[in-house]
């Protein structure tokens, strides 16, 4: 059963990763007509970010896998790989788009009229704002961590392309007024630009690295967690549970089994009830999800009282 929050906070991030590489190929095209450092440092920093948001969907779905593939396949190290690769992307592009703005100082004079880079300004900061409202949102009422430090990006994505404004309108005021020390704006705020990226870069790198460092809770603090699980009407065995650190949070993965001849909407609810309780009960757990199993009366093991449970037609047993 794949969790709805799940989906949507999938849906999200790809909304996000299609948005941004869409704004940096409208972007890149008008900055390269423009002849703009500025509007082609943006463009470069919204493929940053689009890079960004694949590593956090990445993350996304490693939660979501049961935890009995988490041992299997060992997503942890192929994770941190994927990360660390993508953030030297990153990295390699806010290092290119430096190189370019400061030769592009040289020649800042020679830059030609860029009414219609600030129109394509224009357009990329209304789909950065609809973007941020509609993940931090989303991110909120559905209580994902990874969602609203996704939003976190759209917002430095909006400083990015503000900057770039600046850069780009200093260029054209100095082709009107006729001030040529305004157009050095353009080719210095894509320096600036460059930077975000690193910085951005920076934080991939750093946050791979501490990923790569998380550890499964204590069993001690874990059993506390099977034992709230345990209680919950519907629920009849917990047949694994992995509660993780994620920076100052700490996300909760847990397989459940249930009465296999309950309905889909009821395997939903009692999956409801285990996250509601565990992030009621335990302040620091942050995000649970939650995979729901048929149990499965002849493994490990069959008690006496097995037979009876699949005369249950109800989620209490």
């Amino acid at each position: 059963m794949k969790d709805e929050r799940f989906q949507k906070t999938e849906l999200a991030v790809w909304g996000g990763i299609a948005s941004n590489a869409a704004l940096a190929c409208l972007k890149g095209i008008v900055g390269i007509m423009a002849q703009s450092s500025a509007l082609l440092a943006d463009a470069a920093h919204s493929a940053s970010r689009a890079i960004a948001s694949s590593a956090a969907l990445i993350r996304v779905r490693s939660d979501q896998q049961p935890p009995e593939e988490l041992d299997a396949q060992s997503p942890e190290k192929n994770l941190s790989i994927a990360s660390i690769l993508l953030a030297i992307i990153v990295l390699i592009i806010g290092i290119e788009m430096g190189i370019s703005a400061i030769h592009a100082l040289g020649s800042a004079e020679e830059h030609t009229d860029k009414n219609y880079a600030l129109a394509a300004l224009g357009l990329s900061l209304v789909v950065k704002e609809i973007m941020y409202q509609y993940v931090s949102r989303l991110g909120k009422r559905i209580g994902s961590q990874e969602l609203i430090a996704n939003s976190r990006g759209h917002r430095s994505d909006i400083y990015s392309t503000i900057v770039a404004l600046i850069g780009v309108f200093g260029a054209t005021l100095a082709n009107v007024l006729q001030v040529p020390f305004l157009s050095y704006l353009d080719p210095i705020t894509g320096i600036i630009i460059s930077l975000m990226i690193l910085k951005m870069g920076y934080s991939l790198v750093k946050e791979a690295l501490h990923r790569k460092q998380e550890y499964v809770l204590q069993q001690e603090d874990a059993d506390d967690l099977i034992a709230v699980v345990q209680l919950i009407k519907g629920v009849i065995t917990v047949d694994d549970l992995r509660a993780r650190e994620h920076g100052h949070y700490v996300v909760v993965t847990v397989k459940i089994s249930v009465n296999p001849r309950v309905t889909v909407w009821e395997g939903h609810e009692v999956s409801k009830r285990i996250k509601q309780q565990l992030m009621k009960r335990f302040h620091h757990v942050s995000d649970v999800f939650v995979h729901v199993a048929p149990y499965d009366a002849g493994y490990p093991y069959k008690h006496s009282t097995d037979s009876e449970l699949s005369e249950l037609p109800s989620v209490i047993h």
